[in-house]
């Protein structure tokens, strides 16, 4: 199978998730959406779609313009059930091409942050089977509420963060592709301006006790994503047509 990275940003890239689609023995390009406004092939050559977090927001389109060309490029994909997994920036452009609410926090959500499933996620199958309650890594300042129809999967105190989407689109807010590399380089370069007060040598430490639980976590949820987007290939054939956002 073919999969489609969707990257807003370098630094905000595949991580883990790459390592459990090449070890599934599956295809992966990248396409960086912000710098081409085309993939490196015709979109109905793909079996499954991630898209990746990064720093700008879904209510920046008049900004950014590439943003609702993919959110429309989502909800094609949608209509077609063709497997979409958003994280963060992704998961919201996804509740947002669904007419869900994307709205910014009274405060940024950072750090290592308790995340637990909904009763609705022992059904869902990407979703059931993975620990009721878990650490998860946060970054944002905006967070989604279920479009219409969705099905919420999973939530910490202050926001949902997980939802299905028909029968297979997913977007989760936290962040479980991210790496030590990238959680080191957002601490970095983080502006407190805009992220708020970040406490680095404690969130540093949390991912020092974390890290490699949840890199673990991050390839099994991708894993079983994958694993979900291959039975659906047969059934989708040739009626999985989605042309490239700006086409």
């Amino acid at each position: 199978m073919r999969v489609l990275s969707l990257v807003h940003q370098t630094d905000a890239a595949g991580g883990v998730f790459d390592d459990a689609v090449l070890e599934a023995g599956h295809e992966l390009d990248e396409w960086v959406v912000s710098a081409s406004p085309a993939p490196p092939a015709p979109v109905e050559d793909y079996g499954a779609f991630l898209v990746f977090g990064g720093a700008m927001h879904v209510d920046q389109e008049d900004r950014h313009g590439w943003l609702g060309d993919e959110r429309r490029l989502l909800q094609r994909l949608v209509a077609r059930e063709v497997p979409v997994l958003g994280v963060c920036l992704g998961g919201q452009l996804l509740a947002k091409a669904l007419h869900g609410h994307v709205r910014r926090l009274p405060s940024p959500e950072i750090g290592w942050i308790d995340v637990e499933l909904t009763p609705e996620a022992a059904a869902d199958p990407v979703f059931s089977g993975l620990p009721a309650r878990f650490p998860s890594f946060q970054w944002h300042l905006y967070h989604f509420e279920e479009p219409d129809g969705a099905v919420p999967l999973a939530r910490s105190e202050r926001s949902l963060q997980a939802f299905r989407a028909g029968r297979a689109a997913w977007g989760v807010q936290f962040h479980p592709e991210v790496t030590h590399a990238s959680i080191e380089h957002w601490t970095r370069s983080y502006d407190p301006r805009e992220d708020g007060q970040v406490d680095v040598p404690a969130l540093l430490a949390e991912t020092e006790t974390h890290i490699a639980a949840w890199n673990a976590f991050g390839r099994e949820l991708c894993g079983r994503f994958l694993a979900f987007a291959e039975t659906t290939r047969g059934s989708r054939g040739a009626t999985t047509r989605a042309t490239s956002p700006r086409s």
